[in-house]
């Protein structure tokens, strides 16, 4: 009885409060499915799906879910698009306050745990599996703290190209230009790497059309003859009209000039 408690404190001292665990995670800690169970059914912990738990007490919160995915799994996820700008303060919410989907990114062909996936979560799960940047896939990703805990996130630069990417049918062209809007101070260096890494045509032409648009000084230090848009036409917006410099249809009504 001595000993489950000791790896009952042990357990509850290295747990970040708001953070999902995985019963891999408790495995190497000396604690087996079944004294997991046993813990559930006194009250300490929670389970949430097939081998998914949380601490008695704490909220069910993405975030948390996203650390155990990327620290206890080590599965190549990261919270990007436009989640990943709100988490950093350019959207229209506070960090998981009334946030309506969250965007995650992961390999193509990786799935989600089936804990990850049968759990009722705060906002609606986009997941992406996505090769955007096959040469350099770790280009543009930083970690940021959530107090307890930190997790890794597409950084400005690199959340700006995946947005453009879901435009239309995961994201709107009106939000990703409003979005963009708010991205005054990116870094160019950073831009330069990722656009020339990036492998979608489409998500760099509109990248390019909506930060000239928005007149950002940081374009200007661009070097877009190293940049390779492809060639040919590019329907984004069905009904709009043609942006001759990047071959790409846009909405009728919006113009190059800026805001």
């Amino acid at each position: 009885m001595v000993k489950k408690r000791d790896h009952l404190n042990k357990l509850l001292i290295n747990w970040p409060k708001g953070v999902v665990a995985v019963q891999q995670w408790f495995t190497k800690r000396g604690i087996s499915r079944q004294l997991a169970a046993k813990y559930c059914h006194s009250g300490w912990i929670k389970r949430i799906g097939q081998g998914g738990y949380i601490r008695s007490g704490d909220a069910l919160a993405l975030t948390g879910a996203v650390y155990a995915l990327q620290i206890q799994l080590g599965f190549e996820a990261h919270v990007g698009g436009k989640t990943a700008l709100e988490l950093q303060g350019y959207g229209h919410f506070l960090p998981m306050k009334n946030m309506p989907e969250f965007h995650l990114f992961g390999r193509p062909g990786r799935r989600l745990p089936s804990w990850f996936l049968g759990a009722k979560w705060e906002s609606k799960v986009r997941y992406h599996m996505l090769r955007l940047f096959p040469g350099k896939p770790e280009a543009g990703l930083e970690e940021i703290s959530l107090g307890d805990y930190s997790i890794k996130v597409s950084s400005p630069e690199r959340a700006a190209l995946e947005m453009a990417e879901l435009v239309p049918k995961e994201q709107s062209f009106e939000g990703a230009a409003l979005l963009l809007e708010g991205l005054t101070t990116l870094r160019p260096a950073l831009v330069q790497e990722l656009l020339m890494t990036c492998r979608s045509i489409k998500a760099k032409r509109l990248f390019l059309f909506l930060a000239e648009k928005c007149g950002h000084a940081w374009v200007d230090k661009l070097d877009i003859s190293k940049v390779r848009l492809g060639s040919g036409k590019r329907l984004i917006v069905r009904g709009g009209r043609l942006d001759k410099k990047y071959q790409i249809t846009v909405p009728s009504d919006i113009s190059r000039e800026v805001p």
